[in-house]
C-alpha cells in the first residue's frame, strides 16, 4: 500500500508540475480519438476523413476549452451526414440543438461525459460512466451523460455501415411528399429505439444513487457507493430488458460492470483515500448551536527521496587520490548514520506527534467555527 501512495504523490506532484501541458496532451489524444470514431462510423465525406485535416483540429482544439471539442465534434457530425441526405441532417441538426440547449443550460462544464459516453460504448464498457459521474460529478451529470447516450446511438443508426435504404433513397417525383415520407421514417426509426430511454434511465438512476450515498457520513461511503450503484445499474437495465425485449447480452453486461467497478476503485484512491482507523469526532457549543464535526484524515506519504552518488572513474594517474577520498567519504556516512540512528525517533514519539497534531488541528477548527457562529450572530443582529 505505502509503494501505491508513494506512485501516487510523484503522479500527483508531477501533474502539478506540469498541469498545463497535460491538460493540452489529454485534450488532443481526446479529440484525436474522437474524430477519428467518428470518420470510422460515417466516414461520407472524403475531406473530413484526410488525416492531416484530423490532425489539425485536434491540435487546435487542445489549446481550446473542452466544449469547443463537443461543438466541433458536433458540426464534423453534421457535414458527414449532410454528404448522405439533407433530411437526415435536419433531423440531426434538431436533436443535437435540443441537447446542446439542455447540456449549456444546465452542465455546462461536463463536456467531459458527453465526449466519453460513446467512446465508452464504442470499447463495450458504458457502465463505468455513470458510476464515475456519481462520484465525481454532481446530479447535473445525468443531461449530460443521457446526452452522450443518444449521441452514441444516432452515430449508430446513421453508421455507414447500417444505415437503411429508406434514408439514402433518391426524391420521387412527388418531392414533397416523398421527403415529408423520410422524415417521417427517420424520425420513427431513431427516436423509436427503446435502448435509448432505458440506457437514459439507468445511468440517471446510478448517478443518482451513487451521489447520495457517497456524500453520507458513514465509513467507506464512496466504496458503498460504487457497489450500491453497479448493482441498481444492473437491475434498472435487466428490468428494461425483460420489459422491451432490448436481448442484451449478460455476460456482456456484467464483465461491462467488473470493468466499472475497477475503474470507480481507480478514482476513488486517487480522490477520496482515507483512514478510517484515526478519524475523530469533536463537539462543541457555542451560544446558540451545538457542532459535532466528523474528521477523517488522508492517506498520505512522502515519496521516497532518490540518493545520487558520484564515483569519480578510477585511472592509474589519480587512484590514490581516489581511494582516499572515497574512505573518507565512507567514514562520513558511518558517522552520520549511526548519529541519524541514535537521534531518530520512536513509533511511539511519531504516534504522540500525530495525536498532538489533531488535537491542534481539532482546536483550530474548533475556533473558525465559534467565530463564523460569531459573525453569523452579529450579521444577524445588524439586521
Amino acid at each position: 500500500m505505502v509503494v501505491l501512495l508513494q506512485i501516487r504523490e510523484r503522479i500527483t506532484r508531477f501533474y502539478t508540475s506540469y498541469d498545463n501541458y497535460c491538460n493540452a496532451a489529454g485534450r488532443f489524444i481526446l479529440a484525436l480519438i474522437t474524430f477519428l470514431l467518428i470518420n470510422h462510423y460515417l466516414g461520407y465525406s472524403a475531406i473530413l476523413t484526410n488525416a492531416a485535416l484530423v490532425l489539425i483540429i485536434a491540435l487546435a482544439c487542445s489549446f481550446l476549452p473542452m466544449n469547443f471539442l463537443l461543438v466541433a465534434a458536433a458540426a464534423v457530425t453534421l457535414l458527414h451526414i449532410y454528404a448522405l441526405s439533407l433530411e437526415s441532417v435536419i433531423v440531426v441538426g434538431v436533436a443535437y440543438l435540443l441537447m446542446m440547449f439542455l447540456y449549456f443550460r444546465f452542465s455546462p462544464k461536463d463536456s467531459m461525459l458527453v465526449i466519453l459516453t460513446p467512446i465508452c460504448f464504442v470499447l463495450k464498457v458504458p457502465y463505468a460512466i455513470p458510476v464515475a459521474a456519481g462520484l465525481i460529478g454532481t446530479p447535473t451529470s445525468v443531461i449530460s451523460t443521457g446526452c452522450g447516450v443518444a449521441v452514441y446511438y444516432i452515430l449508430s443508426y446513421i453508421s455507414k455501415n447500417q444505415v437503411p435504404e429508406a434514408v439514402t433513397a433518391p426524391v420521387t417525383e412527388d418531392g414533397a411528399a416523398s421527403m415529408i415520407n423520410k422524415f417521417r421514417f427517420i424520425i420513427d426509426d431513431l427516436f423509436g429505439n427503446k435502448e435509448i430511454p432505458v440506457f437514459v434511465a439507468a445511468f440517471a438512476i446510478t448517478i443518482l444513487a451513487v451521489y447520495l450515498i457517497r456524500r453520507l457520513s458513514i465509513d467507506r461511503s464512496w466504496l458503498i457507493a460504487i457497489f450500491a450503484g453497479t448493482l441498481l445499474d444492473i437491475l434498472v437495465l435487466l428490468g428494461g430488458d425483460l420489459t422491451f425485449k432490448l436481448y442484451l447480452s449478460v455476460p456482456g453486461m456484467i464483465l461491462g460492470h467488473v470493468v466499472a467497478i475497477a475503474v470507480a476503485v481507480v478514482i476513488m484512491f486517487f480522490r477520496f483515500n482515507v483512514d478510517y482507523t484515526r478519524t475523530e469526532r469533536v463537539q462543541f457549543e457555542d451560544d446558540e448551536y451545538y457542532y459535532y464535526v466528523k474528521a477523517v484524515p488522508k492517506n498520505t506519504v512522502k515519496p521516497e527521496e532518490r540518493r545520487v552518488k558520484k564515483i569519480k572513474g578510477e585511472t592509474k594517474k589519480d587512484a590514490a587520490e581516489y581511494h582516499m577520498r572515497r574512505s573518507v567519504t565512507e567514514k562520513k556516512e558511518i558517522v552520520t548514520d549511526r548519529a541519524a540512528r541514535r537521534t531518530a525517533p520512536t513509533d511511539r514519539d511519531i504516534r504522540l506527534e500525530e495525536a498532538r497534531e489533531r488535537r491542534r488541528a481539532a482546536d483550530r477548527l474548533e475556533r473558525d467555527v465559534a467565530a463564523k457562529a460569531r459573525e453569523n450572530r452579529e450579521r444577524r443582529g445588524n439586521q
